[in-house]
């Protein structure tokens, strides 16, 4: 075996050292400090819940009146008007920020013969109306979309059950086609009192009072025990 000299040496062990800190060292400082912080990644539609099958949320007919209406966050004000204490308008996000939130599944049976089963994330109806304050006079309350569609309840719907307004489906944003911002999960009614796109919220004492498809003849109360009709 050959020994290098001392100085040769030295520079061979000083050659390895540049090389190995430029391939493995460098690269890493060149990536800066790893962020602690949790980064949120697109949300990923679920179709199962507690090892139940869920429905898509493509799983829908469209049958709105005049098409899936396309709403701006920053144009959206929901009001809850009529006979209460006072008039609350709110943007999509105090709609959200201000509120419990709340998930439920839920089927939606439309009268057309086809049913949907899907996870709902929403904010309570009591909830809004306790806000603005329900006046003893009232009893019913009608919804108002943004296409002009309307339905109505009695307001002991809203007050003796747990009804949502949901803003998330599966575990993402509602779409445009489903209802975005809200669309009213309307439990054990047929699938034309789950109004959506919803602005308005009104306390009436009319009872008598017929959304759009209760004027072309439909069942004022909905129920999926009795006929739409």
């Amino acid at each position: 075996m050959v020994s290098l000299p001392n100085s040769k040496q030295a520079l061979v062990i000083v050659a390895i050292a540049i090389v190995l800190f430029v391939l493995l060292v460098l690269p890493v400082l060149q990536k800066g400090p790893v962020s602690s912080e949790t980064k949120a990644l697109a949300a990923v539609e679920i179709r199962s819940y507690q090892g139940k099958p869920l429905s898509s949320i493509t799983d829908f007919r469209e049958n709105s009146i005049l098409g899936p209406q396309h709403i701006n966050e920053s144009d959206y004000r929901l009001t809850v008007t009529g006979l209460t204490t006072s008039t609350k308008v709110s943007t999509y996000r105090e709609v959200l920020d201000n509120h419990q939130h709340y998930s439920k599944v839920v089927t939606l049976h439309c009268v057309e013969g086809w049913d949907a089963t899907i996870f709902w994330e929403g904010v309570l109806v009591r909830d809004l109306i306790n806000d603005a304050g329900a006046d003893p006079r009232a009893n019913t309350v009608v919804l108002t979309a943004h296409d002009g569609y309307t339905t109505s309840f009695p307001l002991s719907y809203f007050m003796d059950n747990d009804i949502i307004m949901a803003y998330r489906m599966n575990n993402v944003t509602m779409p445009a086609e489903r209802g975005y911002p809200f669309e009213l999960v309307a439990e054990d009614k047929w699938g034309y009192k789950w109004i959506k796109w919803v602005e308005k919220i009104e306390l009436t004492d009319d009872p008598s009072y017929r959304g759009y498809w209760e004027q072309r003849g439909y069942s004022n109360t909905g129920n999926l025990n009795s006929s739409y009709f």
